[in-house]
């Protein structure tokens, strides 16, 4: 029996929704769209993506500011300025935001700027990360670790809600395998799995489990068909050009046709995606 006493599902029905705006919430019916680049770059390239995502329409607007870089010469991320920019996008366009979080004296920062706190993969069990969010007061996407199991990841979680914040959405975002096809393994029977293990919401990363653009839209369809809240993938304004992450980047017109594509998938699992994200949005 697992000990992640407030994790666990109670009763079948047992259903956590989470409120990130007025507009927002994830674990109901309505499926939960997050886009956005891999890596805030400026802020031209932010305000052409919340205009041009407003058409899907995307209800969070991701972008990485501090970025986990396999290698140290890679680019780490713009920091406190990538905030800034995410912050006034955020207020220009009226579209929340979520960024990753790397470490403890980050999360003062990060919580003035955005509206939802990413924990990644590589950070799931840092327990003390987790106990800190656990304090912040915002909504906390925590991505499931490389190698982790659907226990010790329901845990990662438990550090989060017995620290004080109820408001954890779990992220499968692929796991590794002895496979080079994609770049991770999309583990959908983990979606599925989750739902009967726990109350929380579920949402799916494509992009990082396929690592190839023309990989995500299959993936994200799948998704959605086995019951996933939502789904965060990357779009760029030039996906060649983007500085991280550019072969699984979709471009923008190319992440509004997917949404649309989930409609019909959506439907037929009694979801919905939602026609306009705001009114401020749509006027832009």
């Amino acid at each position: 029996m697992s000990e992640a006493k407030l994790a666990t599902k109670t009763h079948p029905e047992h259903q956590t929704q989470i409120k990130i705006n007025e507009q927002t919430t994830v674990g109901g019916e309505e499926l939960l769209i997050i886009g956005g680049p891999c890596t805030v770059e400026s802020l031209e390239q932010m305000e052409q993506v919340a205009e041009h995502l407003a058409k899907a329409p995307v209800q969070l607007l991701r972008g990485g500011v501090y970025k986990p870089r396999t290698s140290p010469y890679s680019f780490q991320g713009l920091g406190l300025e990538g905030l800034i920019i995410l912050k006034g996008v955020s207020e220009r366009y009226n579209v929340p935001v979520v960024t990753e979080v790397m470490s403890i004296p980050q999360i003062e920062s990060v919580v003035a700027y955005a509206d939802v706190l990413q924990i990644g993969s590589r950070n799931m069990q840092n327990f003390e990360l987790l106990k800190a969010v656990g304090q912040a007061g915002k909504p906390v996407i925590l991505k499931r670790g490389l190698a982790a199991t659907l226990e010790e990841f329901i845990m990662a979680a438990e550090y989060i809600l017995a620290h004080g914040n109820p408001d954890v959405i779990l992220c499968e975002r692929g796991i590794r395998s002895f496979d080079s096809f994609t770049r991770n393994v999309l583990d959908l029977g983990a979606v599925v799995g989750l739902k009967q293990l726990t109350h929380l919401p579920i949402i799916v990363d494509p992009s990082h489990a396929a690592g190839k653009r023309e990989l995500v839209e299959p993936l994200a369809r799948a998704a959605v068909a086995c019951g996933a809240d939502g789904i965060m993938v990357e779009c760029h304004p030039e996906p060649e050009k983007s500085v991280s992450d550019a072969r699984q980047a979709l471009s923008l017109e190319e992440m509004v046709q997917l949404v649309a594509n989930l409609r019909p998938v959506a439907a037929s699992v009694g979801r919905k995606v939602i026609e306009v994200a705001s009114e401020a949005i749509a006027c832009v």
